[in-house]
């Protein structure tokens, strides 16, 4: 079980190629840091691998079948800004009844206070509209998270709780979780293994 890119390719228009021919790996039950100087291509690599750019080089693959985005993605991406990934006409629960996401133990995990679920996303900050985000990632197809600098903008309290929760889903679920940030002091504490960007 592993979410897998072969021969991957990545550039701009028609300048210099921002990775070429690159091999990635990550399994099931496994928890990977991609650590980098920003601007190295780490997060085109995280969008490509979830489905959200269009490959140019190589192809990408989870458990062994050829990875499309679908309405039920198993490869889920979160980033830093929570506010590119809500509606913002929805209030939250229905934001999270789309994706699946309604379990109540994942919530309190999360410390996601009911009463946000009757909400818009401007009612909430953006710690709070965070932890919406990674529920709602969370989901019950979910089999890989990619979490793209995913609590850089946090204080250190929220941060703790984010991951404190996301580790546990990933164990519950056996999932594959890639860790991608430039703060290499979290990669070494949360990931079994790291990758140094580019490699």
């Amino acid at each position: 079980m592993v979410l897998e890119g072969k021969s991957l390719g990545y550039r701009y228009g028609k300048e210099a190629w921002v990775f070429h021919n690159l091999d990635i790996q990550v399994g099931a039950d496994e928890i990977v840091g991609l650590v980098g100087p920003s601007g190295c291509g780490k997060s085109t690599l995280g969008q490509l691998l979830a489905g959200h750019m269009r490959m140019q080089e190589g192809h990408v693959s989870v458990d062994g079948v050829p990875h499309r985005k679908g309405s039920r993605n198993p490869v889920q991406l979160v980033l830093q800004h929570p506010e590119q990934a809500v509606n913002p006409r929805w209030k939250l629960r229905r934001t999270l009844q789309e994706s699946g996401m309604m379990d109540p133990v994942m919530r309190s995990e999360l410390s996601i206070e009911d009463t946000w679920l009757d909400r818009y996303p401007n009612e909430l900050s953006g710690g709070e509209l965070q932890r919406i985000w990674v529920a709602r990632a969370l989901g019950p197809e979910t089999r890989y998270l990619i979490a793209d600098e995913m609590t850089t903008m946090l204080d250190a309290i929220t941060q703790a709780q984010i991951w404190h929760a996301v580790l546990r889903w990933a164990e519950r679920q056996r999932a594959g979780v890639l860790v991608i940030s430039h703060e290499r002091e979290l990669i070494e504490r949360l990931c079994g293994r790291v990758i140094h960007f580019p490699f």
